[in-house]
């Protein structure tokens, strides 16, 4: 398979199956010295965000605090769309070996480093295996052996066995392409200066740093795609309240909002008239709120109590009610958006009678107090809305079927991340990202070879089943598309049966932008991807 600058856009799904599994086949907030912006000359976008990032580098550190500013910095192989398809970046055109074992990328002639050095394939080389050897997400890279380059355009990845998740990795959130020149120099990767002071290929370079104030983004003169960036300033400031960054941007002292998941938040901004509220960009991101289980310790080591639970739990009244109706509903472990989402599993409606039979069959029957088992439920401190709040309804809600369940809070996220990971815990709230293919952020939480006391967001719930092991297994190399999804269907379909998890909800991430702006970042991967077609069509008032 290739593509090129000219290819015609495909039909959503088709198009995420043809390319993403090809492996078979072939901010008070005004910036500093900013300007009046005009239509004509880009002008300056500024940003409040309450995701403070460690440092700049997206090839060692995963999330939404690094990713929005590496993706300005550094250019990736490949970059998606709003429909799943991957479109050519760094490199102009790709091709899959037919025995899915090698993917060749043809980088374009044109691209240079900010320093003014040419991008190269040792570049390309030395960036994937800095990442597979330093990223967190280990299972993105693993079947890469090696980065063959024949010459200064060309770069052949070589695996061990098919990898569909691969062209996904190459996005720019999760593939920055770092120059060998800098990074190479021996010294640790993770902690490495120009983590700091960054030097990248992409639309626009790092000028100004304030630690845990503001940093500022200027246009690249000798960006690789003509035309691009249209911006030629963008300045991030870093602030601790939410409410005061809403009213900057009410003001028009604040241009644009990402990764809001408040839903009062929400349901204020979708009632300014000066903002558009959009819960578009967040498709690949697939982020979960659910109720996890720890499924070696009584009494949830027997599903049918997990299962009664679920029954109790009435998703929908949270949804609805809890969070306004602004969050969508989750069912299984593939986030809702997701072309590998499948819909046919059990939806554990509210029904408080089956619940209750449950229980007797798993012997735990009403006590002269109506009472059956106690349980505790932890949950993620700092946010109230998707956690704290839905840990204290289910208490009262769970209470109806005989199980007393006490609210145990933790002072801070390292606190509750140390309970989880060690299993001291009966339940948790928790949020996961899917970060767009299950190879990458699903799998870890399901295998039983992922079970590593100590390690957050790993199978803390200690969950085993050697089908699930061998459906994931299979799917990671299914070079088939039809046959990885009816793979990753029957995967979900026996998890949501086992109840490791009670899936709830995607949380309601919304991205907000002041009306006068065009181009905005709407794809799978929305804030967290370039933001070189974003500009003002309306100059905004100074």
């Amino acid at each position: 398979m290739s593509s090129t600058w000219s290819l015609p856009t495909p039909s959503l799904k088709s198009s995420f199956l043809k390319y993403a599994f090809s492996i078979a086949l072939a901010a008070s907030i005004v910036a500093p010295g900013m300007r009046s912006a005009t239509a004509a000359d880009g002008g300056t976008l500024v940003i409040a965000s309450t995701q403070v990032p460690r440092h700049f580098n997206g090839a060692v550190q995963s999330g939404v605090a690094t990713a929005l500013p590496s993706t300005q910095i550094f250019a990736s192989p490949l970059r998606y769309d709003d429909n799943w398809n991957p479109k050519p970046y760094l490199a102009k055109s790709w091709e899959v070996a037919p025995d899915g074992l090698s993917v060749t990328l043809h980088l374009v002639d044109n691209a240079v480093f900010h320093d003014g050095k040419p991008v190269t394939s040792e570049d390309v080389a030395f960036s994937i295996m800095t990442i597979k050897a330093n990223h967190p997400f280990q299972s993105m890279l693993a079947p890469v052996e090696k980065v063959d380059t024949p010459d200064k355009l060309t770069a052949i990845i070589r695996l061990k066995h098919p990898h569909p998740a691969l062209l996904l990795a190459m996005s720019p959130a999760l593939m920055p392409i770092l120059p060998k020149h800098v990074y190479g120099d021996g010294q640790d990767i993770k902690s490495h200066p120009a983590n700091l002071k960054p030097i990248g290929s992409g639309p626009f370079r790092l000028t100004e740093y304030k630690q845990g104030e503001y940093f500022t983004l200027e246009k690249f003169d000798k960006f690789f795609i003509p035309g691009r960036p249209k911006l030629d300033k963008i300045v991030v400031k870093l602030v601790s309240d939410t409410k005061a960054a809403m009213v900057s941007l009410e003001s028009g002292d604040v241009n644009a909002l990402p990764f809001i998941s408040n839903v009062r938040d929400i349901a204020r901004l979708e009632k300014m008239p000066n903002v558009v509220v959009t819960e578009k960009g967040y498709a690949a991101v697939g982020p979960l709120n659910w109720l996890a289980f720890n499924t070696k310790k009584k009494p949830l080591d027997d599903v049918r109590v997990r299962q009664a639970i679920a029954y109790a739990a009435n998703r929908e009244f949270i949804v609805g009610k809890l969070m306004g109706g602004k969050a969508k509903i989750a069912t299984s472990p593939i986030a809702p958006g997701s072309p590998l989402d499948e819909p046919g599993v059990e939806m554990y409606k509210l029904d408080l009678a089956k619940s209750q039979k449950l229980l007797d069959e798993a012997g735990y029957t009403k006590k002269p107090d109506g009472s059956r088992m106690t349980l505790t439920i932890d949950y993620i401190p700092g946010d109230e809305e998707q956690q704290r709040n839905v840990a204290e309804y289910l208490r009262s809600q769970l209470k109806q079927v005989g199980i007393n369940l006490e609210v145990r809070a933790a002072p801070d996220f390292p606190t509750w991340a140390q309970r989880i990971s060690n299993y001291d815990f009966d339940l948790t709230m928790d949020v996961v990202f899917n970060w767009g293919d299950p190879v990458i952020g699903v799998n870890r939480t399901y295998l039983s070879s992922n079970i590593h006391k100590g390690v957050i967001w790993s199978n803390t719930q200690q969950y085993s089943n050697p089908k699930v092991d061998e459906l994931l297994n299979a799917a990671a190399q299914e070079t088939s598309p039809e046959k990885r999804k009816a793979l990753y269907s029957e995967f979900q379909k026996i998890v949501v049966s086992d109840v490791p998890v009670y899936y709830i909800n995607s949380t309601p991430y919304r991205n907000v932008f002041a009306k006068g702006l065009s181009g905005l970042p709407t794809t799978i991967w929305g804030m967290m991807s370039p933001l070189d077609e974003l500009y003002w069509a309306t100059p905004p008032k100074t």
